[in-house]
């Protein structure tokens, strides 16, 4: 049975999320315990799934230059998981949100040039159980709060959990 997270994997997570390339020793410190314990967590809590990975934040949009649109999709219900799993296949598809109203599904597609969208969207209506596909194109990014508020967020938290802020 996996042990529930206590308050320092939480104050550990926090401060991983607001910078996973911080050194053992350095969390360790933070957190007012000896490094071997903080591999030791970091481990228990990458073998148990609570940390699914790590990534690099960039300064700047990689798909900069690359057409977007969004899709929408309506998905028989039945076909919901198994449309998710071929939507997945598409390394166009950057987002897919599950949404409520007309549509089921809110992809966010990136590609090199507007004339791939036509294939893409061909594709994806052609998919087993998507009942009809609505598209736009995105002119252009007016302002993106997505990362930041991201970032904004676990370093917040990391600042409470030190007993920093409140």
């Amino acid at each position: 049975m996996a042990r529930a997270n206590d308050k320092i994997d939480r104050q550990l997570l926090a401060l991983l999320q607001a910078n996973a390339r911080e050194s053992t020793t350095a969390l360790a410190s933070k957190l007012g315990v000896a490094r071997t314990t903080v591999q030791e967590r970091i481990l228990r809590l990458e073998t148990n799934g609570t940390i699914c990975g790590y990534s690099a934040i960039l300064s700047r949009d990689p798909f900069e230059g690359y057409t977007q649109s969004i899709l929408f999709i309506s998905v028989s219900p039945k076909n919901l998981k198994s449309v998710l799993a071929r939507l997945s296949l598409f390394p166009e598809i950057k987002l897919c949100q599950l949404m409520s109203g007309d549509y089921d599904l809110c992809c966010r597609i990136a590609v090199p040039q507007v004339e791939d969208l036509g294939a893409i969207l061909q594709e994806v209506a052609e998919i087993s159980g998507v009942e009809r596909v609505k598209s736009w194109v995105v002119m252009s990014t007016q302002f993106d709060r997505m990362d930041s508020d991201l970032n904004s967020m676990a370093a917040n938290r990391a600042a409470i959990s030190r007993g920093e802020g409140g």
